[in-house]
């Protein structure tokens, strides 16, 4: 079946539109639709994935900055901040909520008296990293049906779509 034959619901809903409001281009519709419900499919997978590691998405955001940051996998909580776009107190929280899990610990920052770095535990390396190989298995699941060149071409084109808002 040509990409063409394919049908799903956006292409409904987009239909429905144009037949209800011609006088719309809802063109737009038809990406980022489609955007909209891949994340929703995207984000139960990714809770599923992580739930078989005993881990939240926000804990796995949190232990993966620490993890790709390399040895000695530690970072400040300004750092850690600007990695998961949450606020201070958010963060102090998540924070918190690890170390008493034993996932991270917290050290005294070597460079400022006043400062505290965050760093992995033996046990927040080991979950991590078990976690985010069932996350690839997953997400390469998720792709399974899209030819090596499709997705590189895919990524591509959502890179030049993210790119400014990442830049904001």
């Amino acid at each position: 079946m040509a990409a063409d034959d394919v049908r799903d619901e956006v292409d409904r809903i987009v239909a429905a539109w144009r037949r209800e409001r011609p006088d719309l281009d809802v063109s737009p519709l038809e990406v980022l639709s489609r955007l909209s419900r891949l994340a929703r499919h995207l984000d139960l997978a990714r809770r599923s994935a992580f739930a078989r590691h005993d881990l939240e998405t926000w804990e796995f955001d949190v232990l993966s900055a620490l993890r790709r940051a390399g040895e000695p996998y530690r970072l400040s909580p300004g750092v850690l901040l600007t990695q998961t776009l949450v606020t201070s107190g958010t963060m102090t929280n998540r924070i918190d909520r690890l170390a008493e899990h034993g996932l991270v610990e917290r050290m005294p920052s070597p460079d400022d008296r006043r400062g505290v770095l965050v760093q992995l535990t033996p046990a927040g390396l080991a979950r991590v990293d078990a976690a985010f190989a069932d996350l690839l298995d997953v997400e390469r699941g998720l792709l399974g049906a899209l030819p090596d060149a499709s997705r590189d071409q895919l990524a591509g084109l959502l890179r030049e779509l993210i790119t400014p808002f990442d830049a904001s």
